[in-house]
């Protein structure tokens, strides 16, 4: 049976009108209009439906509404305040790491809660960051010298 849900979401209280067990990704995207996460594998493998929970990665699509209770959600879409990017945004075109960019919402999640644990990354621990985070264009190797660049430049 559906139920209202409130959730802070980039900030901002939201309500939606779901079932329980309806996933996060859903109601991100189909009822509060946040494209950033996409629909990837629907089995959270992916990793392209990414987003923050409380500062961790979680994967959206195979999280329930109802699991979320007072945690704050962050997607990409909170990371670039107004016309300024993020500096993992900016380090992503600086080193074309976006091929398709299908992935790479998700891909800045998981870097951004890296970075935030972790001011000066090893490629290692991007690497291992990133693991489970699908690039059907291989751009991985990009991928993680963008990383290493917003870690160096934002230090």
């Amino acid at each position: 049976m559906e139920q209202t849900f409130r959730m802070m979401v980039n900030g901002a209280m939201k309500s939606v009108r779901c079932e329980p067990e309806t996933p996060v990704l859903y109601a991100l995207r189909n009822d509060l209009g946040l494209n950033g996460p996409k629909f990837g594998c629907g089995l959270g493998q992916c990793g392209t439906c990414s987003v923050l929970l409380d500062g961790k990665e979680v994967r959206s699509c195979t999280l329930p509404v109802s699991a979320i209770g007072r945690s704050r959600i962050t997607t990409v879409e909170a990371m670039a305040p107004g016309k300024e990017l993020h500096p993992l945004q900016k380090a992503f075109l600086d080193e074309q790491a976006a091929q398709c960019g299908y992935c790479t919402s998700g891909m800045i999640v998981a870097a951004k809660a890296l970075l935030d644990a972790r001011r000066n990354p090893s490629p290692a621990q991007v690497k291992e960051a990133l693991d489970g985070h699908v690039c059907r264009c291989g751009s991985h190797n990009r991928i993680v010298k963008a990383v290493l660049r917003a870690a160096r430049e934002s230090a």
